[in-house]
């Protein structure tokens, strides 16, 4: 790890990385062993060809130049996410004599064609779906640099970016070109070579460039802008967000159906999955945004109620129509088929059986399942899901419940899959670790190593918990505390109590349940806006108001509904206390359940996260899989 948070796999200069290239012929194997070393896995084989074809490529371009002294940073991890750029050259301004960066997408592609004519979105005959085009995507780099690098934000102009397509004629990708070229998007192929040495030395001076290369990594990386706070700007005005990748993708694959539904009375499927912090409710309020600005009727629908309500609030603060636009999936029931545009499924992973409660007419008691409800309600009917974070009996959002329930209309079913996570500093490594810790892919528990991403620390008390955070929000991060459901809950505060009723007794140590239902009560907000506001702090948040929300610092306390015995993880469902839970429920339900929960409460810290056990045998487990001292962020 570098400082300021950034990684990458190597760095060197352009005349040194070409002699190596060619004395060593090991680039692809040096990477290799780095990222085996980085990331705790090695990379996919048609990374590893790239490496050995595509860097050489560049670098001798720029030797070619006379460019041999531009620093190379290959593999650039960008900042709180897992997405990595190429390469960025960086060097001196030939012109300014000022700090010269070029982010650069490498493609070994031949030939590309637009996908149903939309060149946001290309084909490669090798791929088994559609991809963004290498021009959106290196200029939505360079964007996501300028907006998370401090060493860019007061020069933006230093940054531009390249997609060098250097086994690519100008007739084999002559459809990419469709899309506008700028200063951080611009394509060359391998016909260019010309071209693409005056470029470069139109942007860098043949000076050594190790100076801003020092810069760019030294650069203070500034906090992801948390989802809540900038709903509002992000509905109602502009886009907020910058979408990297397959979220980019995943967003033009939304606008492309829509286009197509709005010539054609077409109608069509989109799911969009991914896994915690994968970015799927950011692609929710993008399209959300860009539709209502350009008055395309849609809706955003969640189940809920606490994602629903906090997006009403802060997204329709000021703005009433604003709020309409948050449902629940159980308000299609009576909806007329192909009423709306568009209508984003947000949370997909908590759709239920049918839409039917107690409360429900008998008229509409049809057994319709709710998911053909929302597919009917809609021309462009988007599901963003991780069939992961399924925590409650009767939830049935997975890819596939969706793909056959599409086909059974007989409709198009697109999915597109969200590797990258920007949850928990971006790391890869810790959402690793916490899945093979509870075994959900069947994998045991594992030592934590330290990736310098994310803090990972564990506690001996509650108490010990609890002041951890308040020391961390005191500089400046946000904290919050959740737990198993474990506790009974108090469900009715009398005027006679002058303070919350402390449900979560560990020893000594005591407190209170957020608060239940949606008034805020005694100076502590309600249910659904646990997450988000400040006096939520003091609680003790339960999955259900944890989940679709993430904060700087998470406490979790792991109850005795799970705990480690000799070798193994036992689910004790007497110790649950959660309602959902009934005789009905299979034992197997439960103990699926009851993981899903962990793996929720255990991904929701942006900056760390520290976990205390209510069992012995369990505490000394977590402290032989986390190092003390293991390094914790600190606010700048």
């Amino acid at each position: 790890m570098l400082p300021g948070g950034i990684f990458l796999l190597f760095r060197e200069s352009a005349a040194s990385l070409a002699t190596r290239t060619h004395l060593e012929g090991r680039l692809a194997e040096l990477l290799s062993e780095n990222f085996l070393h980085k990331h705790r896995h090695r990379p996919h084989p048609s990374e590893v060809r790239s490496w050995a074809r595509s860097i050489p490529a560049l670098t001798n371009v720029l030797v070619e130049a006379g460019l041999g002294e531009v620093e190379m940073l290959l593999e650039y991890g960008l900042p709180l996410t897992s997405k990595r750029a190429d390469v960025i050259l960086a060097g001196v301004h030939p012109a300014t004599g000022e700090p010269s960066y070029i982010v650069v997408e490498l493609k070994q592609w031949s030939n590309a064609y637009p996908e149903d004519g939309d060149p946001l979105r290309c084909r490669i005959d090798a791929y088994p779906g559609p991809v963004l085009n290498p021009i959106e995507q290196v200029r939505g780099y360079c964007d996501y640099l300028v907006s998370f690098n401090g060493a860019l934000e007061q020069a933006p102009e230093s940054i531009a970016g390249v997609a060098y397509l250097h086994n690519a004629t100008e007739f084999g990708v002559a459809g990419l070109r469709d899309v506008m070229e700028d200063r951080r998007g611009r394509m060359f192929t391998g016909e260019q070579r010309g071209a693409l040495l005056d470029y470069l030395r139109s942007m860098l001076a043949p000076k050594p460039g190790a100076e801003a290369a020092d810069a760019l990594l030294q650069g203070k990386v500034r906090p992801s802008k948390q989802l809540m706070a900038v709903a509002a700007e992000e509905v109602r005005n502009r886009e907020q967000f910058v979408l990297l990748g397959e979220q980019r993708l995943a967003y033009e694959t939304v606008m492309s159906a829509v286009r197509k539904a709005r010539r054609s009375n077409h109608k069509q499927v989109v799911v969009v999955a991914g896994g915690p912090g994968s970015g799927k409710s950011v692609i929710a309020l993008s399209l959300l945004g860009d539709l209502y600005r350009r008055g395309v009727p849609a809706l955003h629908a969640t189940g809920s109620q606490s994602f629903t309500k906090t997006m009403r609030k802060v997204a329709g603060a000021r703005k009433p129509e604003v709020q309409k636009l948050f449902r629940y999936f159980n308000s299609f029931m009576e909806a007329e088929p192909n009423d709306l545009d568009v209508l984003v499924c947000d949370e997909a992973h908590r759709l239920r059986k049918t839409s039917a409660n107690r409360y429900t007419k008998a008229a509409l008691r049809t057994g319709r399942p709710q998911v053909a409800e929302l597919i009917d309600a809609a021309r462009v009917p988007v599901f963003l899901l991780d069939q992961h974070q399924v925590v409650r009996p009767g939830e049935m959002g997975t890819v596939e419940e969706i793909r056959e329930a599409a086909a059974e209309q007989g409709l198009e079913c697109t999915v597109v899959e969200l590797d990258d996570q920007f949850r928990c500093g971006g790391s890869d490594a810790y959402l690793s670790w916490v899945v093979d810790l509870l075994g959900l892919d069947g994998n045991a528990p594992t030592q934590w190593e330290p990736d310098g991403k994310v803090g990972l620390l564990t506690a001996d008390s509650p108490q010990e918990l609890e002041d951890f955070l308040s020391a961390q929000r005191a500089t400046g991060y946000e904290a919050r505390m959740s737990a198993g459901y474990c506790w009974k809950w108090t469900t009715k505060i009398t005027p006679a109590m002058t303070s919350l009723p402390p449900d979560v007794v560990i020893g000594d140590w005591a407190r209170p349940w957020n608060v239940y239902g949606d008034r805020s009560l005694l100076g502590a907000p309600p249910a659904p806006l646990w997450a988000t506001d400040p006096a939520g702090f003091g609680q003790v948040g339960c999955v259900y108001t944890a989940q679709g929300f993430e904060y700087d610092w998470s406490g979790v306390i792991i109850g005795p509904d799970l705990v480690w015995r000799t070798d193994r993880w036992v689910v004790d469902r007497t110790a649950s206390k959660d309602p959902s839970f009934t005789k009905a429920t299979p034992d197997e339900d439960v103990d699926r359940l009851v993981r899903n929960t962990y793996k929720v409460l255990l991904t929701r810290g942006m900056i760390g996260t520290i976990i205390y056990s209510t069992d012995p045998e369990t505490r000394e487990k977590l402290r032989s899989l986390v190092t003390p001292g293991t390094e914790v962020p600190t606010a700048e």
